[in-house]
C-alpha cells in the first residue's frame, strides 16, 4: 500500500470516529515520511478530539512549518487554542487561514465564534454572514449568528437565523436552544419551551436544553416544573454551574431558604455571574468559630444586595470579632450608618488588589453571610430601620424639599438598562404619568440616563443634583412620606430606613419578593405591588396610583 493510499484510508477511519486505528495509520506515514504535513495535521486533530490540547497545538505547529501555506492546519489549531481559552491567539490563526484562503468557510465561522467569546459580536455576526455567504447551506453558521444576534440584543433577527439552521439541519440541538434563548428574551416563552423541549427530545441528555427550559419554566411561574428541569441538568452533570445557581434563585423565591444559600454558594463556580470571585492567600471562613480573628467581608453584586445583606454585619461583628466589609464607594458613608457597624471598617472596593487592604484573618462573601451563620430565613433578623441618618443631612433636605403639606412621594423607575434581566424590571418614565398627575409633590431619586427622561410640563422635581452617593439619597428619602419605585437599590435603601416604599415588581420576581404575597419577609414597611402578566406594567401602574389618591385622600381629610 502506498503512502497515499494508506493516509487515504486513514481519513476514512478517521471519519467513521474509529479514531484509534486512524492515528496508527497517521503515525505509520509519518514513521515512513516525517514530513507529511496532512498526516502530521490531521494527528494534531486527533490529539484534540481526545483532550490532548498541548499535543494539539505541537502536532498543528509542526505541520503548518512543514506546509506554511495549510489553511485546514491553521483554523484547527485556531480551535484547539480557542478551546484552551488563548483567544488572542486563536484569533490569528482563524485570520491567518482565511489570509491563505478568503473562501474556507469554517474559518470564518469558527473566527466568528472566538470573536463572540470576546465579546466583540459585530465582527463575529459579520463572519458569520461571510461564511454563509460562501456556504449558504451552512447550518452551524446560521446557528451561531443566531447566537450572537441574541446576546446584541436583537432577538427577532436571531430567532431568524435560528430557524433557518433548523431548516437545513432539523435535528441540530444546538439551533433548537439558540431558538429557544431568542424566543425567550423575544417574551414568547411558550415557543421557548417547547423549542427546548424539542431539543430535549433530540438529545435526552442535553444538560444546557434542560437548564435552559428551568429558566422558561420558572419565568413563568412553574415552579414545580422548572425546579424539576434543573435537577435533571444537575443530574445528567453534577458539576454543572448554571443550573445549580438558577436552582438556588427558584428555592429562594418559594421560600426554601436553607437549601437556597446551599445551591447558592455555586455562584462562584458559574462563569456568567456578575461578580469576580475574590480570590485571597487567607482562607475562606467556614463558619467556624472565628476565635478573635479578623473576617474581610466583601460585598457582591449589585448596590441593593450590599443594603438588603448589611444587616448580617452586627451578627458577625456581635461574636466579638472585627469586621471589615469592603464595598463600592458609593455606599461607604450609608453603610458606616448602619447600626453595629464600625465606621472605620468600611472600606472600599479595590478592583480585586489585595495590595491595599488591611490585614485580615479570614473573608466570606456578603451574601454568604446567611448560611456561614446558620440563619437562612429573614425571620429573627435585626429589622429595619438599620440605616439611620444623623440629623443634619436631614435637616439640610427638609429646607431643600420646603415646608408645604403635601404628601412628599420619591420616584424611581429603572434598574440597570444594559441587562436584560434588569430591563425587565425597568419602567419608562412616561408610562407613569398616572402617579406624576396624582396630586402628590413627586421627586425623582433616579440618576443615571434614565433621569433624562423627565420632560418639561411632567411635575416631576428633580434634586437629584444635590446627590454624589447613597448617603445623600438616604438622606432625601428621610424627608419623603412614602418611595415608589421599581426592584432597584432604593426600595432596599428606603427599606432598610423603614420608610414606606411600594415596589413594582414583574410577574416572575426577584427570589427576594417572593410570590403571591403583598407583604416583605425583609422590610416590614414595603408593600409589593405585581404584574398579573409578563410584561404588562399598566394594570400595576393604574393599582399603585388608586392606592396613591386614596392615600392622599386621606391625608388630606386627616385633621390637622
Amino acid at each position: 500500500m502506498t503512502i497515499q493510499q494508506t493516509f487515504d484510508l486513514a481519513m476514512r477511519e478517521h471519519r467513521s470516529g474509529r479514531l484509534n486505528v486512524a492515528e496508527q495509520l497517521y503515525r505509520q506515514i509519518l514513521a515512513e515520511q516525517p514530513e507529511h504535513a496532512d498526516a502530521m495535521h490531521f494527528l494534531g486533530v486527533i490529539a484534540h478530539q481526545s483532550g490532548q490540547m498541548d499535543a494539539a497545538i505541537n502536532l498543528m505547529r509542526r505541520a503548518i512549518a512543514l506546509n506554511p501555506c495549510l489553511a485546514s492546519a491553521r483554523c484547527n489549531l485556531g480551535n484547539a487554542l480557542k478551546d484552551q481559552g488563548r483567544l488572542d491567539e486563536a484569533i490569528a490563526a482563524y485570520r491567518q487561514a482565511i489570509a491563505l484562503d478568503a473562501n474556507h468557510a469554517e474559518s470564518h465561522n469558527n473566527l466568528g465564534n472566538a470573536l463572540n467569546d470576546g465579546g466583540q459580536l459585530d465582527a463575529a455576526i459579520a463572519e458569520y454572514r461571510r461564511a454563509i455567504a460562501l456556504r449558504p447551506d451552512y447550518a452551524q453558521a446560521y446557528s451561531n449568528l443566531g447566537a450572537s444576534l441574541h446576546s446584541k440584543g436583537q432577538p427577532d433577527e436571531a430567532i431568524a437565523a435560528s430557524r433557518q439552521a433548523i431548516a437545513l439541519q432539523p435535528d441540530y440541538v444546538e439551533a433548537h436552544c439558540n431558538l429557544g434563548a431568542a424566543l425567550y428574551s423575544a417574551a414568547r416563552v411558550d415557543e421557548a419551551i417547547a423549542a427546548y423541549q424539542h431539543a430535549i427530545v433530540l438529545r435526552p441528555n442535553s444538560v444546557e436544553a434542560y437548564s435552559n427550559l428551568g429558566a422558561a419554566l420558572c419565568s413563568e411561574r412553574r415552579l414545580d416544573e422548572g425546579i424539576a428541569a434543573y435537577r435533571k441538568a444537575i443530574a445528567l452533570r453534577p458539576e454543572f454551574a448554571e443550573a445549580h445557581h438558577n436552582l438556588a434563585l427558584a428555592l429562594l423565591l418559594i421560600g426554601r431558604f436553607e437549601e437556597g444559600w446551599r445551591e447558592y454558594e455555586w455562584r462562584w463556580r458559574w462563569k456568567g455571574f456578575s461578580t469576580p470571585q475574590r480570590l485571597c492567600s487567607q482562607p475562606v471562613w467556614d463558619g467556624s468559630p472565628l476565635a478573635g480573628r479578623t473576617i474581610l467581608v466583601h460585598a457582591e453584586q449589585g448596590f441593593g444586595d450590599t443594603i438588603q445583606f448589611a444587616r448580617y454585619l452586627p451578627l458577625v461583628a456581635g461574636r466579638g470579632e472585627r469586621v471589615i466589609l469592603e464595598c463600592p464607594p458609593q455606599l461607604i458613608r450609608l453603610i458606616q450608618r448602619v447600626v453595629g457597624v464600625d465606621p472605620s471598617s468600611v472600606i472600599g472596593r479595590s478592583a480585586l488588589d489585595n495590595s491595599s487592604l488591611p490585614p485580615f484573618d479570614v473573608h466570606a462573601p456578603l451574601m454568604s453571610l446567611p448560611l456561614l451563620l446558620g440563619l437562612p430565613e429573614p425571620k429573627g433578623l435585626p429589622q429595619p430601620p438599620y440605616i439611620c441618618v444623623e440629623q443634619n443631612l436631614r435637616e439640610a433636605w427638609r429646607q431643600r424639599l420646603g415646608n408645604n403639606n403635601r404628601l412628599k412621594v420619591g420616584l424611581a423607575w429603572e434598574c440597570a438598562p444594559e441587562k436584560p434581566s434588569d430591563r425587565k424590571r425597568s419602567i419608562a418614565l412616561r408610562e407613569l404619568s398616572p402617579l406624576l398627575q396624582s396630586g402628590a409633590d413627586i421627586y425623582s431619586l433616579q440618576l443615571g440616563e434614565a433621569s433624562t427622561q423627565n420632560w418639561p410640563g411632567s411635575g416631576l422635581i428633580d434634586p437629584t443634583g444635590h446627590i454624589a452617593d447613597f448617603l445623600d439619597t438616604a438622606g432625601l428619602v428621610s424627608q419623603l412620606d412614602l418611595v415608589i419605585c421599581v426592584d432597584t437599590a432604593v426600595a432596599h435603601l428606603a427599606g432598610a430606613m423603614g420608610k414606606p416604599v411600594w415596589v413594582m415588581v414583574p410577574y416572575s420576581p426577584d427570589w427576594r419578593w417572593q410570590l403571591d404575597r403583598e407583604d416583605s419577609a425583609w422590610y416590614p414597611s414595603l408593600r409589593v405591588f405585581r404584574q398579573l402578566r409578563t410584561g404588562e406594567w399598566t394594570e400595576a401602574i393604574a393599582r399603585v396610583a388608586k392606592t396613591l389618591r386614596w392615600k392622599i385622600k386621606r391625608a388630606d381629610d386627616t385633621p390637622m
